[in-house]
């Protein structure tokens, strides 16, 4: 409809679509079904569908590393509640154990093999589209902006090729990161790429409840589309800044996935 284009997150596929792959692979791989079977199984708009790269050699824990102390230390706090109190007082200790588990997941996706396809940073929903000021690449920009709720896979992911030229940390204050003054207000995390099609400026923005924004990469560092470089705990947001040419394929309110969902696409340079 009018230009918008959703890609690779299907109503409600999601992880969903990755569990199903895992599945389908092993029987695949025990002869229990054929692959035609495997791949007709997943194509329901998801990521296994033409026009989508692998992207399964992810190098990559399934359950980030972020959160290996938080998933051990709710195992052994519900284990002991278990073993001293039995499992009707251990139950709520359990309920926080699944919740930190769902958390700290981190699936490996499939890339859209257009190589113009800018590639949403985060998992979340759209909250905000249009023309802004990108104060870290001092610049007129197209901004597209992704709300992460506590239920999403808080993993960032590079959404374009390019060389990153600047990393910039600012402190800040704790608002809902769905708040439109969040992305200058709160605490947060500049990085700024030299893609083949300009600048891309990516922020890492920490919420109400995330208070801790990793980043792993530096300036010099060459990052390819879809390859992770930062993580946020427990809800927050993540700015997307691009050149104004680019075209939006989502609008306000989509739900998206890291590296799978397409947030714009990049004009062909004119041949001469």
């Amino acid at each position: 409809m009018g230009g918008r284009e959703e890609v690779g997150v299907g109503s409600g596929w999601g992880d969903m679509g990755e569990i199903l792959d895992g599945v389908c692979r092993g029987a695949a791989a025990a002869k229990l079904i054929s692959p035609t079977t495997r791949a007709g199984a997943l194509c329901r708009r998801g990521p296994a569908c033409p026009g989508y790269t692998s992207g399964m050699d992810y190098p990559h824990p399934i359950l980030a590393r972020e959160g290996w102390p938080f998933i051990a230390a709710c195992l052994v706090a519900s284990l002991l509640a278990w073993l001293l109190f039995g499992l009707g007082w251990s139950l709520p200790l359990w309920i926080v154990t699944v919740f930190v588990v769902q958390f700290f997941r981190d699936p490996p996706r499939r890339l859209p093999a257009d190589p113009l396809a800018v590639v949403s940073p985060a998992d979340g929903r759209v909250v905000a589209l249009g023309r802004a000021q990108d104060p870290y690449g001092q610049r007129d920009a197209l901004r597209i902006s992704v709300f992460m709720n506590v239920f999403n896979v808080h993993s960032n992911r590079s959404p374009v090729d390019g060389e990153i030229v600047g990393v910039s940390y600012f402190p800040g204050r704790f608002f809902h990161a769905d708040l439109d003054k969040a992305s200058l207000e709160n605490e947060r995390n500049a990085l700024v790429l030299r893609s083949a099609q300009g600048l891309v400026t990516v922020v890492q923005v920490a919420g109400l409840i995330a208070r801790r924004v990793l980043c792993y990469v530096v300036p010099g560092q060459a990052l390819r589309r879809g390859e992770r470089f930062g993580f946020i705990r427990f809800g927050s947001r993540v700015d997307l800044y691009l050149p104004l040419d680019a075209v939006p394929v989502v609008s306000i309110g989509d739900k998206v996935h890291a590296s799978s969902s397409v947030l714009a696409r990049f004009v062909p340079a004119a041949v001469a």
